[in-house]
């Protein structure tokens, strides 16, 4: 796909590192039908290669098991063995580590119900099979998936009861080699009289590398806006999408510029440097709203709104990691839905609590704890969290003022991060803080500390609240 923006191209990833959460990821990047020695589109003879035999054979050793031996980077972070001595008991009626294919009773693979199976999930490319955010569609960073016969092949093996041994499934089907092609539908924008769509038009990230830009967006509007709803979609391989305004009680160079409002900035030269003017003015920046998933929708209570002043402006940002051999194409979509001045009760703030100061040595796990005290009663209505591909666990607890501490909010996903509304709001009163306890497993032999890259780190607490 042509980019549609200009485009420096960006640096190379270093030797990429397995992805943190690549526990069922890698299992995806399947092999196009035929890549075995057995030729597709003969049925199986008594005493032929098993079903299991062969996906091991086809998909697991020569796509998975490089990211995924015993000792690996990728299997210390994943808990995930996929070499054949291993694979069938780390998949087959294993839970599911992904947060929502968890709590929705998925197993990695689950005998007989390839709806409940992960794995299936995750490869099945199929226009609307995707009511529940899993992640990222598998093979990450390509156009191309597997192929029908591939996945029909993999979906009657589990519906067989996922056994090890025994041919169960007729090896006709993998005649069928039509390729599943990644579709992606941009976000419809809302009414114009329920609110404005802004958007960063398609753009490409080159082969193992990852690209971050901003695009500068004037709203238009005459009048204050009161967001109650905000809407995300980007093309999948996104890292996150981003809304910044700017702090104006800052006056000083650079925050007495505004960027060329619809100018492509990219943080980092062809050459791999950064680019300088465009990092100026993250200085100035107040985060607004955001989403670490491919869809988000978030509503705020009734009578709850985040608000715009008139003649807005906002900094459209979006990350994109692309670990694959083929170039991926980006492109995000964010809805800002409105409500009356009338209607609104109480105004929102978006939390960005960031620590910045730490070091994580060499091979080395590694645990920060970071306290952030309040200073006004702050009603918390959502969290969630941002770190990067070294992070295991990231804990957010509140600490009381008279004593005491609860954990509130656990994640384990660094690429998509549990986002958690809470029914009933935590209300924190002057003194109580907000606590970070983040774990990084640094596999690679170089210290590693906060910065904007994916193989950098971060350590940061997003959310919105009543203050």
């Amino acid at each position: 796909m042509p980019p549609s923006l200009p485009h420096p191209r960006p640096h190379p990833l270093p030797s990429p590192q397995p992805l943190a959460l690549r526990l069922v990821a890698t299992l995806l990047l399947a092999a196009a039908a035929g890549c075995g020695t057995d030729t597709p589109g003969t049925s199986a003879p008594a005493g032929a290669e098993g079903t299991f035999a062969r996906i091991q054979r086809e998909i697991l050793t020569p796509q998975c098991a490089g990211c995924h031996t015993s000792g690996s980077s990728g299997a210390r972070q994943s808990g995930l063995v996929l070499t054949a001595d291993s694979a069938y008991q780390q998949l087959v009626g294993a839970p599911s580590a992904q947060l929502v294919a968890r709590a929705d009773g998925f197993q990695r693979v689950k005998p007989y119900r390839a709806d409940s199976s992960l794995l299936y999930h995750k490869v099945a490319w199929l226009p609307g099979h995707h009511s529940r955010d899993y992640g990222n569609l598998m093979p990450m960073g390509t156009t191309q998936g597997l192929s029908a016969g591939q996945l029909e092949y993999l979906r009657r093996w589990i519906e067989a009861g996922a056994p090890r041994t025994g041919a169960v499934v007729d090896t006709a089907v993998l005649a069928d080699r039509r390729q599943q092609m990644a579709t992606f539908t941009p976000l419809a924008p809302p009414a114009a009289s329920a609110g404005i769509q802004l958007a960063v038009d398609s753009f490409v990230v080159f082969p193992n590398q990852e690209r971050e830009l901003f695009v500068y967006r004037r709203l238009g509007n005459a009048e204050p806006l009161f967001i109650n709803r905000i809407e995300t979609r980007m093309r999948p391989g996104s890292h996150h999408l981003l809304l910044y305004t700017f702090d104006e009680a800052k006056t000083a160079f650079p925050c007495n510029q505004r960027p060329a409002p619809g100018q492509v900035r990219d943080l980092r030269n062809a050459d791999g440097s950064s680019n300088v003017v465009n990092l100026l003015p993250m200085a100035c920046h107040v985060f607004f709203a955001g989403a670490m998933t491919p869809e988000s929708d978030f509503r705020f209570p009734a009578g709850v709104a985040l608000r715009l002043p008139a003649n807005a402006a906002l900094d459209f940002n979006v990350h994109y990691v692309n670990r694959a051999p083929v170039g991926l194409p980006g492109q995000a979509f964010a809805n800002l839905y409105t409500v009356p001045q009338s209607t609104v009760r109480a105004e929102a703030v978006a939390l960005n609590l960031a620590h910045t100061d730490f070091t994580l040595p060499p091979r080395q796990r590694t645990t920060v704890r970071k306290v952030f005290p309040a200073t006004r009663r702050t009603t918390v209505l959502a969290l969630t969290s941002h770190m990067h591909a070294l992070g295991e666990r990231f804990e957010i607890r509140v600490q009381r003022a008279r004593g005491g501490e609860e954990t509130v909010y656990v994640n384990t996903d660094w690429e998509h991060p549990l986002f958690q509304q809470f029914a009933t709001p935590l209300v924190l009163e002057p003194g109580d803080a907000l606590v970070s306890v983040v774990t990084w497993n640094n596999v690679t032999d170089r210290t590693v500390r906060f910065g904007l890259l994916s193989t950098d780190e971060m350590d940061i607490i997003f959310g919105y609240a009543i203050e």
